[in-house]
Protein backbone atom coordinates (compact mmCIF):
# COMPACT_ATOMS: atom_id res chain seq x y z
CA UNK A 1 0.00 0.00 0.00
CA UNK A 2 1.26 3.43 -0.83
CA UNK A 3 2.19 5.83 1.94
CA UNK A 4 3.35 9.38 1.47
CA UNK A 5 4.14 12.54 3.32
CA UNK A 6 1.58 15.31 2.88
CA UNK A 7 1.70 16.83 -0.57
CA UNK A 8 -0.37 19.73 0.66
CA UNK A 9 -0.96 21.57 3.91
CA UNK A 10 -4.72 21.07 3.99
CA UNK A 11 -7.27 18.44 3.04
CA UNK A 12 -11.04 18.50 3.04
CA UNK A 13 -11.20 15.67 5.54
CA UNK A 14 -8.53 14.40 7.92
CA UNK A 15 -9.25 10.95 9.38
CA UNK A 16 -7.31 9.92 12.48
CA UNK A 17 -6.99 6.15 12.61
CA UNK A 18 -7.00 3.58 9.78
CA UNK A 19 -8.88 0.95 11.76
CA UNK A 20 -12.27 -0.69 11.46
CA UNK A 21 -14.05 2.66 11.06
CA UNK A 22 -11.31 4.81 9.52
CA UNK A 23 -10.77 2.56 6.50
CA UNK A 24 -14.50 2.65 5.75
CA UNK A 25 -14.58 6.45 5.99
CA UNK A 26 -11.54 6.79 3.76
CA UNK A 27 -13.18 4.67 1.09
CA UNK A 28 -16.61 6.25 1.16
CA UNK A 29 -15.50 9.89 1.42
CA UNK A 30 -12.94 9.57 -1.38
CA UNK A 31 -15.55 8.22 -3.81
CA UNK A 32 -15.97 11.78 -5.05
CA UNK A 33 -12.73 12.74 -6.87
CA UNK A 34 -13.29 16.40 -6.01
CA UNK A 35 -12.91 15.71 -2.27
CA UNK A 36 -9.42 15.38 -0.75
CA UNK A 37 -8.96 12.94 2.13
CA UNK A 38 -5.99 12.34 4.41
CA UNK A 39 -5.84 9.16 6.49
CA UNK A 40 -3.40 9.02 9.41
CA UNK A 41 -2.41 5.71 11.00
CA UNK A 42 -0.14 5.34 14.03
CA UNK A 43 0.83 1.80 13.03
CA UNK A 44 2.45 0.36 9.96
CA UNK A 45 1.42 -1.62 6.91
CA UNK A 46 -0.42 -4.93 7.19
CA UNK A 47 2.43 -6.91 5.64
CA UNK A 48 2.77 -9.47 8.42
CA UNK A 49 1.50 -12.70 6.81
CA UNK A 50 -0.09 -13.79 10.10
CA UNK A 51 -2.54 -10.90 9.74
CA UNK A 52 -4.08 -12.59 6.72
CA UNK A 53 -4.18 -16.16 8.02
CA UNK A 54 -7.39 -16.35 10.08
CA UNK A 55 -5.81 -18.10 13.07
CA UNK A 56 -2.95 -15.60 12.96
CA UNK A 57 -4.38 -13.63 15.87
CA UNK A 58 -2.28 -15.97 18.01
CA UNK A 59 0.76 -14.25 16.49
CA UNK A 60 -0.44 -10.65 16.16
CA UNK A 61 -2.17 -10.09 19.49
CA UNK A 62 0.27 -9.00 22.22
CA UNK A 63 2.83 -8.30 19.48
CA UNK A 64 3.99 -4.65 19.73
CA UNK A 65 4.55 -4.58 15.98
CA UNK A 66 0.79 -4.82 15.42
CA UNK A 67 -0.85 -4.30 18.82
CA UNK A 68 -0.96 -1.27 21.12
CA UNK A 69 -0.60 -3.79 23.99
CA UNK A 70 -2.73 -1.87 26.45
CA UNK A 71 -2.98 -3.02 30.06
CA UNK A 72 -5.83 -2.18 32.40
CA UNK A 73 -5.42 -0.81 35.89
CA UNK A 74 -5.82 -3.33 38.73
CA UNK A 75 -9.54 -4.01 38.99
CA UNK A 76 -11.00 -5.08 42.32
CA UNK A 77 -13.97 -6.69 40.54
CA UNK A 78 -11.63 -9.38 39.20
CA UNK A 79 -9.48 -9.77 42.31
CA UNK A 80 -7.15 -6.89 41.53
CA UNK A 81 -5.97 -8.43 38.28
CA UNK A 82 -4.74 -6.39 35.32
CA UNK A 83 -5.91 -7.56 31.91
CA UNK A 84 -4.20 -7.20 28.56
CA UNK A 85 -6.37 -5.25 26.13
CA UNK A 86 -5.16 -5.85 22.56
CA UNK A 87 -6.01 -3.09 20.06
CA UNK A 88 -4.79 -3.03 16.48
CA UNK A 89 -1.86 -0.73 15.73
CA UNK A 90 -1.69 -1.50 12.02
CA UNK A 91 -3.70 -0.79 8.88
CA UNK A 92 -7.13 -2.23 9.51
CA UNK A 93 -6.81 -1.66 13.25
CA UNK A 94 -8.42 -4.34 15.35
CA UNK A 95 -10.08 -5.83 12.25
CA UNK A 96 -6.56 -7.00 11.34
CA UNK A 97 -6.02 -8.96 14.55
CA UNK A 98 -9.45 -9.76 15.97
CA UNK A 99 -11.17 -13.13 16.00
CA UNK A 100 -12.98 -12.48 12.66
CA UNK A 101 -16.43 -13.08 14.19
CA UNK A 102 -19.31 -11.34 12.42
CA UNK A 103 -22.11 -10.46 14.84
CA UNK A 104 -24.40 -7.42 14.62
CA UNK A 105 -26.23 -7.41 17.95
CA UNK A 106 -29.97 -7.29 18.61
CA UNK A 107 -32.68 -5.18 17.04
CA UNK A 108 -33.49 -3.78 20.48
CA UNK A 109 -29.93 -2.45 20.92
CA UNK A 110 -30.41 0.09 18.15
CA UNK A 111 -34.04 0.82 18.93
CA UNK A 112 -32.91 1.65 22.46
CA UNK A 113 -30.25 4.03 21.11
CA UNK A 114 -32.96 5.86 19.18
CA UNK A 115 -35.40 5.84 22.10
CA UNK A 116 -33.11 8.08 24.17
CA UNK A 117 -32.95 10.74 21.46
CA UNK A 118 -30.47 9.44 18.90
CA UNK A 119 -32.60 9.99 15.83
CA UNK A 120 -31.90 7.71 12.90
CA UNK A 121 -30.12 4.98 14.88
CA UNK A 122 -33.05 2.56 15.25
CA UNK A 123 -32.65 -0.92 13.80
CA UNK A 124 -34.62 -0.30 10.62
CA UNK A 125 -32.44 2.73 9.92
CA UNK A 126 -29.09 0.99 10.47
CA UNK A 127 -29.91 -2.34 8.78
CA UNK A 128 -29.31 -0.90 5.27
CA UNK A 129 -25.77 0.02 6.32
CA UNK A 130 -25.02 -3.48 7.56
CA UNK A 131 -26.24 -4.76 4.19
CA UNK A 132 -24.31 -2.09 2.28
CA UNK A 133 -20.96 -3.28 3.68
CA UNK A 134 -21.65 -6.97 3.32
CA UNK A 135 -20.80 -9.49 0.65
CA UNK A 136 -22.62 -12.43 2.22
CA UNK A 137 -21.51 -15.87 1.09
CA UNK A 138 -25.00 -17.30 1.56
CA UNK A 139 -26.59 -14.72 -0.73
CA UNK A 140 -28.81 -11.68 -0.30
CA UNK A 141 -32.08 -11.61 1.61
CA UNK A 142 -34.06 -9.22 3.81
CA UNK A 143 -31.19 -9.05 6.31
CA UNK A 144 -28.07 -9.51 4.17
CA UNK A 145 -26.36 -7.95 1.18
CA UNK A 146 -23.98 -9.21 -1.47
CA UNK A 147 -22.74 -5.99 -3.05
CA UNK A 148 -20.42 -4.73 -0.32
CA UNK A 149 -16.66 -5.10 0.03
CA UNK A 150 -16.70 -6.95 3.37
CA UNK A 151 -16.65 -10.70 2.79
CA UNK A 152 -18.74 -12.67 5.29
CA UNK A 153 -18.29 -16.41 5.08
CA UNK A 154 -19.24 -19.65 6.76
CA UNK A 155 -16.61 -21.44 8.81
CA UNK A 156 -14.40 -23.76 6.79
CA UNK A 157 -13.93 -26.16 9.71
CA UNK A 158 -16.21 -28.59 11.52
CA UNK A 159 -15.24 -30.72 14.51
CA UNK A 160 -17.04 -33.45 16.44
CA UNK A 161 -16.87 -31.59 19.75
CA UNK A 162 -18.58 -28.56 18.20
CA UNK A 163 -21.40 -30.68 16.83
CA UNK A 164 -21.84 -32.29 20.24
CA UNK A 165 -21.97 -28.86 21.88
CA UNK A 166 -24.69 -27.69 19.50
CA UNK A 167 -26.79 -30.78 20.18
CA UNK A 168 -26.30 -30.36 23.94
CA UNK A 169 -27.41 -26.73 23.80
CA UNK A 170 -30.54 -27.82 21.94
CA UNK A 171 -31.15 -30.51 24.55
CA UNK A 172 -30.90 -27.78 27.20
CA UNK A 173 -33.80 -25.95 25.54
CA UNK A 174 -31.90 -23.50 23.34
CA UNK A 175 -33.28 -23.35 19.78
CA UNK A 176 -31.03 -23.92 16.78
CA UNK A 177 -30.44 -20.73 14.80
CA UNK A 178 -28.49 -20.85 11.54
CA UNK A 179 -28.42 -17.03 11.25
CA UNK A 180 -27.98 -15.07 14.48
CA UNK A 181 -27.72 -11.89 12.34
CA UNK A 182 -31.15 -12.46 10.82
CA UNK A 183 -34.71 -12.22 12.07
CA UNK A 184 -33.77 -13.15 15.63
CA UNK A 185 -30.51 -13.54 17.49
CA UNK A 186 -31.55 -16.13 20.05
CA UNK A 187 -30.26 -19.64 19.63
CA UNK A 188 -27.22 -21.80 18.94
CA UNK A 189 -25.32 -22.14 15.68
CA UNK A 190 -22.01 -21.67 13.94
CA UNK A 191 -20.40 -18.26 13.76
CA UNK A 192 -19.82 -16.57 10.44
CA UNK A 193 -16.55 -14.74 9.96
CA UNK A 194 -14.99 -11.92 7.97
CA UNK A 195 -12.90 -14.06 5.66
CA UNK A 196 -12.75 -15.10 2.03
CA UNK A 197 -11.30 -18.27 0.55
CA UNK A 198 -9.31 -18.93 3.70
CA UNK A 199 -7.94 -15.40 4.21
CA UNK A 200 -8.92 -12.68 6.68
CA UNK A 201 -10.99 -9.84 5.25
CA UNK A 202 -9.99 -6.81 7.33
CA UNK A 203 -11.27 -3.31 6.60
CA UNK A 204 -7.82 -2.50 5.24
CA UNK A 205 -8.22 -5.24 2.65
CA UNK A 206 -11.92 -4.70 1.97
CA UNK A 207 -12.19 -0.91 2.02
CA UNK A 208 -8.77 0.76 2.06
CA UNK A 209 -6.74 -1.13 -0.50
CA UNK A 210 -9.20 -0.48 -3.38
CA UNK A 211 -9.57 3.18 -2.40
CA UNK A 212 -5.82 3.83 -2.42
CA UNK A 213 -5.91 3.73 -6.20
CA UNK A 214 -7.64 7.10 -6.05
CA UNK A 215 -5.47 10.21 -6.36
CA UNK A 216 -7.58 12.14 -3.86
CA UNK A 217 -6.80 9.79 -0.94
CA UNK A 218 -3.50 10.10 0.91
CA UNK A 219 -2.37 7.61 3.55
CA UNK A 220 0.36 8.39 6.06
CA UNK A 221 1.52 5.47 8.20
CA UNK A 222 3.34 5.63 11.55
CA UNK A 223 1.74 9.03 12.13
CA UNK A 224 0.82 9.21 15.82
CA UNK A 225 -1.75 11.93 16.50
CA UNK A 226 -0.60 14.20 19.32
CA UNK A 227 -3.54 16.55 19.54
CA UNK A 228 -6.27 18.34 17.66
CA UNK A 229 -5.76 21.94 16.59
CA UNK A 230 -8.44 24.35 17.78
CA UNK A 231 -9.22 27.92 16.80
CA UNK A 232 -11.82 29.02 19.29
CA UNK A 233 -14.55 26.42 19.17
CA UNK A 234 -13.59 25.01 15.78
CA UNK A 235 -11.23 22.11 15.19
CA UNK A 236 -9.11 23.09 12.20
CA UNK A 237 -6.53 20.32 12.00
CA UNK A 238 -4.28 17.75 13.58
CA UNK A 239 -0.78 17.65 15.01
CA UNK A 240 0.98 14.31 14.62
CA UNK A 241 4.39 12.78 15.20
CA UNK A 242 6.16 10.86 12.48
CA UNK A 243 9.79 9.83 12.12
CA UNK A 244 10.98 12.05 14.94
CA UNK A 245 9.25 15.10 13.51
CA UNK A 246 6.11 16.94 14.57
CA UNK A 247 3.82 17.70 11.62
CA UNK A 248 0.65 19.72 11.33
CA UNK A 249 -2.09 19.45 8.75
CA UNK A 250 -5.33 21.40 8.38
CA UNK A 251 -8.81 20.14 7.62
CA UNK A 252 -10.87 22.45 5.42
CA UNK A 253 -14.09 20.68 6.30
CA UNK A 254 -13.75 18.26 9.21
CA UNK A 255 -11.48 16.15 11.35
CA UNK A 256 -12.86 12.64 11.87
CA UNK A 257 -11.56 10.91 14.97
CA UNK A 258 -11.60 7.12 14.50
CA UNK A 259 -9.00 5.96 16.98
CA UNK A 260 -11.21 3.61 18.97
CA UNK A 261 -12.65 3.47 22.46
CA UNK A 262 -9.22 4.04 24.01
CA UNK A 263 -7.48 6.24 21.46
CA UNK A 264 -10.29 8.67 20.70
CA UNK A 265 -10.91 9.83 24.29
CA UNK A 266 -7.15 9.98 24.88
CA UNK A 267 -6.66 12.31 21.90
CA UNK A 268 -9.59 14.48 22.99
CA UNK A 269 -8.23 14.78 26.52
CA UNK A 270 -4.69 15.52 25.33
CA UNK A 271 -6.23 18.26 23.18
CA UNK A 272 -7.89 19.93 26.17
CA UNK A 273 -11.35 18.52 25.54
CA UNK A 274 -12.86 16.80 28.54
CA UNK A 275 -13.57 17.20 32.24
CA UNK A 276 -11.89 20.39 33.52
CA UNK A 277 -11.06 18.92 36.92
CA UNK A 278 -9.42 15.82 35.46
CA UNK A 279 -7.49 17.81 32.83
CA UNK A 280 -6.22 20.23 35.46
CA UNK A 281 -4.96 17.35 37.59
CA UNK A 282 -2.80 16.06 34.73
CA UNK A 283 -1.55 19.45 33.57
CA UNK A 284 -3.68 19.96 30.46
CA UNK A 285 -5.41 23.27 29.84
CA UNK A 286 -9.13 22.76 29.33
CA UNK A 287 -10.12 24.31 26.01
CA UNK A 288 -13.59 22.79 25.84
CA UNK A 289 -15.56 21.32 28.72
CA UNK A 290 -17.04 17.89 28.06
CA UNK A 291 -17.14 15.82 31.27
CA UNK A 292 -18.25 12.65 29.50
CA UNK A 293 -15.04 12.19 27.51
CA UNK A 294 -13.53 8.86 28.55
CA UNK A 295 -16.44 7.90 30.80
CA UNK A 296 -19.14 5.27 30.15
CA UNK A 297 -16.53 2.59 29.31
CA UNK A 298 -18.11 -0.82 28.71
CA UNK A 299 -16.66 -4.19 27.78
CA UNK A 300 -17.77 -7.80 27.54
CA UNK A 301 -16.13 -9.86 30.27
CA UNK A 302 -15.95 -13.55 29.40
CA UNK A 303 -16.01 -16.24 32.06
CA UNK A 304 -13.99 -19.13 30.69
CA UNK A 305 -15.03 -22.71 31.43
CA UNK A 306 -12.72 -25.48 30.21
CA UNK A 307 -13.83 -29.11 29.98
CA UNK A 308 -11.48 -32.04 29.44
CA UNK A 309 -12.75 -34.62 26.97
CA UNK A 310 -12.10 -38.19 25.91
CA UNK A 311 -12.56 -37.26 22.25
CA UNK A 312 -9.88 -35.42 20.31
CA UNK A 313 -10.02 -31.66 19.98
CA UNK A 314 -7.85 -29.10 18.25
CA UNK A 315 -5.45 -29.29 21.20
CA UNK A 316 -4.35 -32.66 19.84
CA UNK A 317 -3.97 -31.41 16.28
CA UNK A 318 -1.84 -28.36 16.89
CA UNK A 319 0.59 -29.44 19.60
CA UNK A 320 2.14 -32.48 17.89
CA UNK A 321 4.96 -31.51 15.46
CA UNK A 322 3.89 -33.85 12.66
CA UNK A 323 0.24 -32.89 13.03
CA UNK A 324 1.20 -29.22 12.97
CA UNK A 325 3.05 -29.86 9.73
CA UNK A 326 -0.02 -31.56 8.32
CA UNK A 327 -2.19 -28.60 9.36
CA UNK A 328 0.15 -26.17 7.61
CA UNK A 329 0.28 -28.30 4.48
CA UNK A 330 -3.50 -28.58 4.39
CA UNK A 331 -3.86 -24.80 4.57
CA UNK A 332 -1.20 -24.18 1.94
CA UNK A 333 -2.82 -26.57 -0.52
CA UNK A 334 -6.53 -26.11 0.16
CA UNK A 335 -7.00 -22.99 2.34
CA UNK A 336 -8.93 -25.22 4.73
CA UNK A 337 -8.33 -26.75 8.15
CA UNK A 338 -7.45 -25.37 11.59
CA UNK A 339 -5.55 -22.36 10.21
CA UNK A 340 -8.85 -21.00 8.89
CA UNK A 341 -10.32 -21.04 12.40
CA UNK A 342 -11.95 -17.91 13.76
CA UNK A 343 -11.65 -17.18 17.48
CA UNK A 344 -14.68 -19.39 18.15
CA UNK A 345 -16.74 -21.91 16.23
CA UNK A 346 -20.10 -22.05 17.95
CA UNK A 347 -22.15 -19.18 19.34
CA UNK A 348 -25.06 -19.29 21.75
CA UNK A 349 -27.33 -16.38 22.56
CA UNK A 350 -29.68 -17.17 25.41
CA UNK A 351 -31.16 -15.98 28.69
CA UNK A 352 -29.31 -16.35 31.96
CA UNK A 353 -32.60 -16.90 33.81
CA UNK A 354 -36.30 -17.24 33.16
CA UNK A 355 -38.45 -14.15 32.74
CA UNK A 356 -36.06 -12.06 30.67
CA UNK A 357 -37.42 -10.49 27.48
CA UNK A 358 -34.37 -11.25 25.33
CA UNK A 359 -30.99 -12.98 25.45
CA UNK A 360 -28.56 -11.43 27.91
CA UNK A 361 -25.60 -13.83 27.63
CA UNK A 362 -23.44 -15.10 24.76
CA UNK A 363 -21.26 -18.20 24.53
CA UNK A 364 -18.11 -18.48 22.46
CA UNK A 365 -17.32 -22.19 22.11
CA UNK A 366 -13.80 -23.08 20.97
CA UNK A 367 -12.76 -26.67 20.19
CA UNK A 368 -9.49 -26.05 22.04
CA UNK A 369 -8.29 -24.73 25.39
CA UNK A 370 -5.46 -22.65 26.81
CA UNK A 371 -4.61 -20.84 30.02
CA UNK A 372 -5.32 -17.54 28.28
CA UNK A 373 -6.66 -16.56 24.86
CA UNK A 374 -3.91 -16.44 22.17
CA UNK A 375 -1.56 -18.62 24.25
CA UNK A 376 -0.37 -22.19 23.66
CA UNK A 377 -2.96 -24.93 24.03
CA UNK A 378 -3.20 -27.35 26.95
CA UNK A 379 -1.42 -30.73 26.70
CA UNK A 380 -4.71 -32.64 26.84
CA UNK A 381 -7.98 -32.88 24.90
CA UNK A 382 -10.38 -30.14 25.92
CA UNK A 383 -12.74 -27.42 24.75
CA UNK A 384 -13.60 -23.96 26.05
CA UNK A 385 -17.09 -22.56 26.61
CA UNK A 386 -16.66 -18.91 27.53
CA UNK A 387 -19.74 -16.91 28.41
CA UNK A 388 -20.20 -13.15 28.65
CA UNK A 389 -22.95 -10.81 29.77
CA UNK A 390 -24.22 -8.97 26.69
CA UNK A 391 -25.28 -5.70 28.30
CA UNK A 392 -23.22 -5.17 31.47
CA UNK A 393 -24.35 -2.41 33.81
CA UNK A 394 -20.84 -1.78 35.17
CA UNK A 395 -19.18 1.35 33.82
CA UNK A 396 -15.50 2.26 33.70
CA UNK A 397 -13.29 5.02 32.34
CA UNK A 398 -10.36 5.98 30.11
CA UNK A 399 -8.37 8.88 31.59
CA UNK A 400 -5.02 10.27 30.61
CA UNK A 401 -2.40 10.46 33.34
CA UNK A 402 -0.04 12.80 31.49
CA UNK A 403 -0.25 15.54 28.85
CA UNK A 404 2.18 13.42 26.81
CA UNK A 405 0.20 11.51 24.12
CA UNK A 406 2.85 8.79 24.21
CA UNK A 407 1.92 7.84 27.77
CA UNK A 408 -0.87 5.26 27.85
CA UNK A 409 -4.04 6.31 29.67
CA UNK A 410 -5.48 4.76 32.78
CA UNK A 411 -7.96 2.02 31.82
CA UNK A 412 -10.38 1.14 34.59
CA UNK A 413 -13.13 -1.25 33.43
CA UNK A 414 -14.80 -1.66 36.85
CA UNK A 415 -15.82 -5.21 35.98
CA UNK A 416 -18.53 -6.90 38.07
CA UNK A 417 -19.11 -3.73 40.07
CA UNK A 418 -22.91 -3.93 40.12
CA UNK A 419 -25.27 -6.41 41.75
CA UNK A 420 -26.91 -7.19 38.39
CA UNK A 421 -23.62 -8.06 36.71
CA UNK A 422 -22.65 -10.33 39.58
CA UNK A 423 -25.99 -12.11 39.40
CA UNK A 424 -25.70 -12.66 35.64
CA UNK A 425 -22.14 -14.00 36.05
CA UNK A 426 -23.31 -16.62 38.53
CA UNK A 427 -26.31 -17.61 36.44
CA UNK A 428 -24.19 -17.77 33.26
CA UNK A 429 -21.90 -20.40 34.80
CA UNK A 430 -24.99 -22.41 35.73
CA UNK A 431 -26.22 -22.26 32.12
CA UNK A 432 -22.79 -23.45 30.91
CA UNK A 433 -22.92 -26.40 33.27
CA UNK A 434 -26.46 -27.23 32.24
CA UNK A 435 -25.34 -27.48 28.61
CA UNK A 436 -22.35 -29.62 29.62
CA UNK A 437 -24.70 -32.04 31.41
CA UNK A 438 -26.66 -32.81 28.24
CA UNK A 439 -26.10 -35.62 25.77
CA UNK A 440 -24.26 -36.08 23.51
CA UNK A 441 -21.74 -33.70 25.11
CA UNK A 442 -21.80 -35.16 28.63
CA UNK A 443 -20.67 -38.59 27.45
CA UNK A 444 -17.30 -37.24 26.23
CA UNK A 445 -16.57 -34.83 29.11
CA UNK A 446 -14.21 -36.31 31.69
CA UNK A 447 -13.70 -33.28 33.94
CA UNK A 448 -14.60 -29.64 34.42
CA UNK A 449 -11.04 -28.36 34.45
CA UNK A 450 -11.82 -24.64 34.91
CA UNK A 451 -13.15 -23.42 37.23
CA UNK A 452 -13.76 -26.92 38.64
CA UNK A 453 -16.59 -28.56 40.51
CA UNK A 454 -15.29 -27.34 43.86
CA UNK A 455 -17.14 -24.10 43.06
CA UNK A 456 -20.81 -24.77 43.85
CA UNK A 457 -22.56 -22.09 45.92
CA UNK A 458 -23.52 -18.74 44.40
CA UNK A 459 -20.79 -17.10 46.45
CA UNK A 460 -18.24 -19.60 45.16
CA UNK A 461 -19.41 -19.19 41.56
CA UNK A 462 -19.03 -15.41 41.80
CA UNK A 463 -15.54 -15.93 43.16
CA UNK A 464 -14.81 -18.16 40.15
CA UNK A 465 -16.16 -15.50 37.80
CA UNK A 466 -13.84 -12.93 39.31
CA UNK A 467 -10.86 -15.28 39.04
CA UNK A 468 -11.41 -17.08 35.71
CA UNK A 469 -12.47 -14.22 33.45
CA UNK A 470 -10.87 -12.28 30.64
CA UNK A 471 -11.83 -9.43 28.38
CA UNK A 472 -13.35 -10.48 25.10
CA UNK A 473 -11.84 -7.34 23.53
CA UNK A 474 -14.94 -5.17 23.05
CA UNK A 475 -14.23 -1.76 24.66
CA UNK A 476 -16.92 0.76 23.75
CA UNK A 477 -18.87 3.79 24.88
CA UNK A 478 -16.20 6.31 25.90
CA UNK A 479 -17.43 9.12 23.59
CA UNK A 480 -21.10 8.44 24.12
CA UNK A 481 -23.71 9.54 21.59
CA UNK A 482 -26.65 11.34 23.15
CA UNK A 483 -28.14 14.56 24.44
CA UNK A 484 -27.48 14.37 28.21
CA UNK A 485 -24.67 16.14 30.05
CA UNK A 486 -22.34 13.13 29.85
CA UNK A 487 -22.72 12.70 26.10
CA UNK A 488 -19.80 13.57 23.84
CA UNK A 489 -21.37 13.50 20.37
CA UNK A 490 -24.83 14.14 18.96
CA UNK A 491 -26.75 11.79 16.66
CA UNK A 492 -24.73 13.11 13.71
CA UNK A 493 -21.56 12.13 15.66
CA UNK A 494 -20.54 15.81 15.91
CA UNK A 495 -18.73 16.63 19.15
CA UNK A 496 -21.01 18.75 21.31
CA UNK A 497 -20.09 22.43 21.30
CA UNK A 498 -17.37 22.19 18.66
CA UNK A 499 -17.37 22.66 14.91
CA UNK A 500 -15.38 20.62 12.44
CA UNK A 501 -15.02 17.47 14.57
CA UNK A 502 -16.79 14.13 14.69
CA UNK A 503 -16.00 10.87 16.44
CA UNK A 504 -16.66 7.76 14.36
CA UNK A 505 -15.87 4.44 16.05
CA UNK A 506 -17.11 2.10 18.80
CA UNK A 507 -16.63 4.81 21.42
CA UNK A 508 -19.90 6.49 20.35
CA UNK A 509 -22.07 3.55 21.45
CA UNK A 510 -24.35 4.78 24.26
CA UNK A 511 -24.78 1.17 25.37
CA UNK A 512 -22.61 -1.64 24.07
CA UNK A 513 -24.30 -3.87 21.51
CA UNK A 514 -25.38 -7.40 22.38
CA UNK A 515 -22.48 -9.21 20.77
CA UNK A 516 -19.15 -8.72 19.05
CA UNK A 517 -18.45 -5.11 18.14
CA UNK A 518 -16.59 -5.14 14.81
CA UNK A 519 -19.56 -5.39 12.45
CA UNK A 520 -21.44 -2.62 14.33
CA UNK A 521 -18.36 -0.39 14.16
CA UNK A 522 -18.20 -0.82 10.39
CA UNK A 523 -21.91 0.01 10.22
CA UNK A 524 -21.33 3.17 12.28
CA UNK A 525 -18.71 4.32 9.79
CA UNK A 526 -20.92 3.55 6.81
CA UNK A 527 -23.75 5.60 8.27
CA UNK A 528 -21.39 8.39 9.34
CA UNK A 529 -19.99 8.67 5.81
CA UNK A 530 -23.47 9.31 4.43
CA UNK A 531 -24.21 11.88 7.16
CA UNK A 532 -20.93 13.68 6.47
CA UNK A 533 -21.58 13.76 2.73
CA UNK A 534 -25.09 15.10 3.28
CA UNK A 535 -23.94 17.86 5.62
CA UNK A 536 -21.38 19.10 3.08
CA UNK A 537 -23.42 18.52 -0.05
CA UNK A 538 -20.92 15.91 -1.22
CA UNK A 539 -22.15 13.44 -3.80
CA UNK A 540 -20.51 10.22 -4.94
CA UNK A 541 -18.63 10.80 -8.15
CA UNK A 542 -16.80 8.30 -10.26
CA UNK A 543 -14.42 6.26 -8.15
Amino acid sequence: MKSTTPTQSAYDFVIVGAGSAGCVLANRLSENPEVSVLLLEAGGADWNPWIHVPVGYFKTMHNPATDWCYLTDPDKGIKGRRLQWPRGKVLGGSSSLNGLLYIRGQREDYDDWAAVGNTGWNYDAVLPYFKKSECQERGADAFHGTGGPLKVSDLRLRREIAERFIEAAKAAGIPENPDVNGATQEGVGYFQQTSYKGFRCSTAKAFLRPALRRNNLTLIKRAHCQRLLLEGKRVVGVEYHQGGQVQRVRANREVLLSSGAIGSPQILQCSGIGDPKHLSEVGVECLHELPGVGENLQDHLQIRLVFKTRCRTLNDEVRHPLRKLAVGTQYALTRKGPLTLAASQVCVFTRSRDGLERPDIQFHMQPLSADKPAEGVHPFSAFTASVCQLRPTSRGSIRITSPDPGVYPSIQPNYLSTEEDCRVAVDAIKVARRIAEQLPLAEVITEEYVPGTRYQSDEELLDAARQYSQTIYHPAGTCKMGQDTMSVVDDQLRVHGLEGLRVVDASIMPVIVSGNTNAPTIMIAEKAADMIKASHGVTCGAA
